[in-house]
């Protein structure tokens, strides 16, 4: 079996591997999560609105910041990712902190086989569809999983971003998907000095493919908008301009480096 063939047996160490120090990054800031911080960011807070009572399923969560912190604002929360490290963590932090989340460790197109419910809100975000070849399937999961007018809010780095070398001075990738891309890196986004080095599969995915395979999936599109600023400092060469507000600081407000959507399910 080629690489490219065992792309989740890949991804799945790349992220085992890197799971230890993101939990001792200041990028994560445990101290600060166990203490009482959300890890949300205002992008998805406003879609996201009140989910009091609400149930969520959160695709690709990490070690499960996110899924906690939804948990912490009442919503009823199940966290889905394929790095079995990633997932003991989060249970050990759910232990902790004394919340109800739900983790199921399993790649997302397997999900199926893994849990029969349905959801008020399917949530995923940041750097997520990248690990994924196929948005079709991708899309296909999540209708499955939501309920009649259950809502998809997705928050990602836009594809422009992508495009680009590691520090944004040339492009170096297609805009659209070309088919996988292995790579190796030392270090990673949460501490780019970690001695750490793994190898990793992704793909790019422009945004008519992520809006057809939605829409294609019987979902709706409600609203659609992009942002010229990353909430976290995960690129390099970057300015916080406003706090949890960054940009490259040679491109400015140039290019467009997130965006976020809502979709319902009809």
């Amino acid at each position: 079996m080629s690489t490219e063939q065992n792309y989740v047996a890949v991804n799945r160490q790349s992220w085992n591997n890197r799971t230890e120090t993101h939990l001792n990054s200041d990028f994560y800031d445990m101290e600060g999560f166990l203490s009482g911080n959300n890890s949300l960011n205002d992008i998805e807070l406003k879609l996201l609105g009140d989910v009091r009572g609400k149930s969520i399923l959160h695709l690709q969560c990490h070690f499960g910041q996110d899924s906690i912190s939804l948990s912490r604002l009442g919503a009823t929360v199940t966290g889905v990712d394929l790095s079995d490290k990633a997932i003991d963590s989060a249970r050990q932090i759910a232990q902790k902190l004394h919340t109800d989340t739900r983790f199921i460790c399993c790649d997302i197109y397997d999900l199926p086989n893994h849990l029969d419910e349905t959801f008020d809100i399917v949530y995923t975000s940041y750097g997520v569809i990248g690990w994924l070849p196929d948005l079709d399937k991708w899309a296909q999961v999540i209708s499955k999983f939501l309920k009649p007018g259950g809502q998809l809010i997705f928050a990602e780095f836009h594809p422009v971003v992508w495009m680009f070398d590691d520090n944004f001075e040339s492009i170096g990738y297609r805009y659209f998907n070309s088919g996988a891309i292995v790579e190796s890196e030392t270090g990673t986004y949460a501490d780019k000095e970690a001695s750490i080095s793994q190898d990793y599969i992704c793909w790019n995915h422009g945004l008519g493919e992520v809006l057809n395979s939605l829409l294609n999936s019987g979902l709706e599109l409600k609203s659609f908008d992009e942002f010229d600023y990353s909430p976290y400092d995960c690129f390099n060469k970057t300015v916080e301009f406003e706090r949890k507000k960054y940009r490259i600081y040679h491109l400015a407000d140039k290019i467009p480096m997130v965006y976020a959507l809502v979709a319902e399910k009809k």
